[in-house]
């Protein structure tokens, strides 16, 4: 973990502060609860809006080429399968560089990675600004490829964020949040550039119109990274949790990154929600990237529409997101959810794909709404689902190999779909998905709900209030001194 996993006030490390131990008169300590979310640092909230934020910076920027494919073939002179890699560098960089980020991550801790991630973030915007010339298309691909670096510093973020700073009242809709600023991102790279971006004949107005859009992401970017430096902190001076209270009592030496990683592989209910989360993200990702051929093969000229459907499915699963995020703090029923959303997004997958072709733009948004508001609502549920199953290990890991599979998924998809889609058409590109919604449905029926940080919690909670109510009833009188050795044990 992080830093110095040795929890303040703690028998050994009692030096770090008072009062989150009771004693009794014989020195006999014992943990008191962690903080509660009214005396938690309202910082925390801060933190998390300007984390998404920058989430956000980072994913309008994965789709602002592919929902202009057709403007950018145009404007650069390529195929549609080069302009498709601008957005999928985002998920083939991601892969290699996710494992020693998780290490960064667990060895640094979140402010450094956060911090790391909007430089990146911001240099890969200022290189794109070089771009908007038709001869400078090496300095998209290197622009993007930068930006698609930050994104394995911010992806897997979210949950760790939530778990480390939000007390167990908050945690699901603090993910949910830090979620929503991904898909608050891809909703805006979704809508602004066939607004900044006409599809004009004239090269250098079209180079000019790039040209604005890309100093808009940059400043932007520059803004957030800035904030980063100022705003972020590790960790809160006490646990808001007893399942965090619990891993920074953790002894550092007592942590290896390598053996946490091996755990999750023998985890078979995490290695199924891995799959199932890599399929049901993966999918997503081949539709937001293929949306813009998707729509154009339909309804020729609609490009502006085009990304008005895309929006429409990320702000539906924006509040499908904050919906799932509010329920599982309330009910705390993570698999039943997880599989009522999963079933439902392969649904909506085969509302749209048999609607998609009727030739009535207004049934499109419709029906990509409803597609948008389970399939992208699903994201949180996969992250607070994988950390219940993986408890004690980080939640940057589970997370992260979460979004590894996505990325591996999304694009063997959006790979083999394009190739259906040009062989044959939209119809049988759709029906390739809905197979694999299919599996992931069926599979997630069959994971095992081992609910281990609700267990923790509700432990440490029963063990913490059965010492209290000893303490109490050694200054009552009602237990001598010398029996308190017995009754801490």
């Amino acid at each position: 973990m992080p830093g110095d996993n040795t929890l303040k006030g703690s028998r050994d490390n009692p030096g770090l502060g008072a009062g989150a131990w009771l004693k009794d008169a014989d020195g006999v300590a014992g943990p008191a609860p962690p903080q509660s979310e009214a005396g938690a640092p309202k910082r925390r909230w801060l933190m998390l809006w300007v984390f998404s934020a920058v989430s956000a910076s980072n994913a309008s920027m994965w789709i602002q080429y592919g929902i202009i494919g057709n403007i950018f073939m145009r404007f650069y002179g390529v195929d549609s399968l080069a302009v498709d890699w601008l957005a999928m560098i985002y998920l083939l960089t991601y892969i290699p560089l996710i494992l020693p980020v998780l290490w960064l991550l667990t060895s640094r801790g979140i402010r450094d990675v956060v911090l790391v991630g909007a430089a990146f973030n911001c240099i890969g915007a200022w290189i794109k600004v070089g771009s908007a010339a038709p001869d400078m298309f090496a300095a998209a691909v290197l622009g993007q490829f930068v930006c698609s670096v930050a994104t394995v510093f911010v992806l897997g973020i979210p949950s760790y964020l939530a778990s480390v700073w939000f007390g167990a009242k908050e945690v699901s809709t603090a993910c949910s949040i830090g979620v929503l600023g991904n898909q608050l991102g891809i909703a805006i790279g979704f809508l602004v550039p066939p607004i900044l971006v006409p599809n004009v004949d004239d090269m250098d107005e079209l180079a000019h119109h790039i040209r604005i859009m890309f100093y808009i992401t940059a400043g932007v970017a520059t803004f957030l990274f800035v904030l980063v430096v100022f705003v972020f902190q590790e960790r809160p001076e006490l646990p808001p949790t007893q399942a965090q209270a619990r891993a920074r009592n953790m002894p550092p030496e007592e942590y290896s990154y390598v053996a946490s990683i091996l755990r999750l592989l023998r985890n078979r209910p995490f290695i199924l929600l891995i799959l199932t989360y890599g399929l049901n993200v993966g999918c997503f990702y081949a539709v937001g990237t293929l949306l813009n051929r998707m729509i154009i093969d339909h309804y020729p000229g609609e490009e502006v529409n085009a990304g008005r459907i895309g929006l429409t499915i990320v702000i539906a699963g924006m509040v499908g997101s904050l919906i799932c995020g509010i329920w599982l703090d309330k009910t705390k029923t993570y698999k039943q959810t997880t599989l009522v959303v999963y079933f439902m997004s392969l649904v909506g997958m085969i509302v749209y794909a048999a609607t998609l072709h009727l030739g009535h733009l207004w049934v499109v948004f419709i029906t990509a709404g409803a597609l948008g508001f389970f399939m992208t609502g699903y994201l949180p549920l996969g992250f607070e689902f994988a950390v219940e199953l993986t408890y004690p290990e980080s939640e940057g890991t589970s997370s992260g190999l979460l979004n590894c599979s996505a990325q591996v998924f999304g694009i063997f998809f959006t790979i083999c779909q394009g190739k259906i889609m040009d062989r044959f058409n939209t119809m049988a590109g759709n029906i390739f998905l809905c197979v694999f919604l299919l599996v992931g449905t069926i599979m997630t029926g069959f994971i095992k709900s081992e609910l281990r940080r609700q267990n923790a919690n509700l432990s440490s909670k029963t063990g913490v209030s059965a010492k209290i109510s000893i303490w109490f009833l050694i200054h009552s009188g009602h237990v001598t001194a010398g029996k308190t050795h017995f009754l801490w044990q």
